[in-house]
């Protein structure tokens, strides 16, 4: 079987790590795996992106006209949000046209357009690693409340704080008419699995969970000491980690409720301190009551696995998430994961078994969750075993990439039955 994935990247961004770690994982149990991406950041050679210097060009501006044309409409949804109005004739590439199966991931960015996602004349299966497939041109809902996606985007439906041209109903009645014929639809959460059957354009499109897979073998408990001296990290402290959220006013990471949580923790457990993943140390530091060691940006995953295994509590604070990989990753190097109750969170975290899910938003519960994980070392060790555990189960290679290639005989089926 031959399986061609379509992402805007291979490297850069939880999506596109996430498509690449299947593609890698599809060629080690012999599938016929390729990649055609935007940007190419690997070298692996079967990830291949446009050829010719004025091609590259093109795949540079591109985003760059769609965020121009995007400043038609004015919103307030801060999240990424993307036409998909500019043709880009990958539907007949002689890659896509020689696959078995196509496996969309995340096109953004104008990577392509509606109409060429329409024109994949083959099986077709469509990873959603967020809800721009079944939204207008937002990628998460406006607001975390609005649901236009459920009703149609009619036009009384509209946010009374937007204005300027409605590109969200725009882009949503494009898909509608163009995504005529039913696909297979893959979540890695359960959340955004029922988001997808309640919207009004996916409704009707088979739906199956499955995880992104995670490399367990690289992804594992490795010694703490040896983390903790690599990164020049105390060694006589509990450490909280947690990736740096893009600055307080990223609502939908949740940066001021991460802060709220730290502040609280300082007064529960004085000896606590934080680790921050993804940033360099800035000029200046928030106040939180607990010292901050910063770590910056991380490249490879044997760093992150030892930076995870260092560390006694990794800490989500995000609004809404998929299935965030920091949290899988976390628990595969036998790390508990604290985080709110919400959207594909509990599809990480088992309450009380591997970490702890806080009522959303509640970040005196958070501070106290991180609190029970730190204050019995056995419970800490407990917790991280049955962490490991669950990742291995669930998340693995063994586990997920039958899954997925039962979803592309689906997807074969659904195409032999309806063309």
């Amino acid at each position: 079987m031959k399986v061609v994935l379509l992402s805007q990247a291979d490297a850069h961004g939880g999506a596109a790590r996430a498509a690449h770690r299947l593609h890698t994982e599809l060629l080690a149990n012999g599938i016929d795996s390729w990649m055609r991406v935007g940007r190419r950041m690997t070298d692996d050679p079967r990830v291949v992106t446009s050829r010719g210097k004025v091609a590259r060009a093109i795949e540079l501006v591109r985003p760059r006209i769609g965020e121009a044309l995007l400043r038609l409409q004015k919103t307030p949804n801060p999240v990424q949000h993307t036409l998909a109005c500019l043709p880009s004739q990958l539907s007949s590439s002689r890659l896509v046209q020689s696959a078995d199966v196509v496996n969309l991931h995340w096109v953004g960015q104008e990577f392509m357009s509606i109409g060429d996602m329409a024109a994949i004349d083959r099986p077709a299966v469509w990873t959603l690693h967020d809800m721009w497939t079944f939204c207008g041109s937002e990628h998460l809902s406006d607001g975390l409340v609005n649901v236009r996606f459920t009703s149609g985007y009619a036009s009384d439906s509209r946010p009374r704080n937007h204005s300027g041209i409605d590109l969200d109903s725009w882009t949503y009645n494009r898909k509608r008419k163009a995504w005529t014929r039913r696909q297979v639809v893959v979540t890695p959460s359960t959340w955004l699995a029922d988001c997808a059957r309640r919207s009004a354009l996916l409704h009707n499109w088979p739906v199956h969970v499955i995880p992104n897979p995670l490399p367990v073998d690289v992804f594992r408990p490795l010694d703490p000491a040896t983390g903790r001296a690599a990164f020049r990290l105390p060694t006589d402290a509990p450490l909280v980690l947690f990736g740096a959220l893009g600055g307080a006013d990223n609502m939908i990471k949740g940066a001021d409720l991460l802060w709220s949580t730290l502040r609280r923790l300082a007064q529960l457990r004085p000896d606590c301190q934080a680790v921050v993943v993804g940033q360099s140390r800035p000029a200046v530091t928030p106040e939180i009551g607990m010292p901050l060691h910063y770590v910056g940006r991380l490249a490879d995953d044997q760093s992150l696995a030892l930076l995870y295994s260092a560390v006694d509590v990794v800490v989500i604070s995000s609004r809404i998430e998929n299935l965030p990989q920091s949290g899988t990753e976390a628990h595969a190097c036998g790390t508990p994961v604290v985080a709110f109750d919400v959207a594909g969170l509990p599809d990480v975290v088992d309450h009380r078994t591997t970490g702890y899910l806080a009522k959303a938003y509640d970040t005196e519960e958070m501070a106290a969750g991180v609190a029970w994980v730190l204050e019995d070392p056995d419970r800490r060790r407990a917790l991280g075993e049955q962490a490991r555990q669950r990742a291995v189960s669930r998340w693995s290679p063994a586990a997920i990439v039958p899954l997925y290639l039962d979803a592309y005989a689906a997807a074969q089926m659904l195409y032999e039955k309806h063309g």
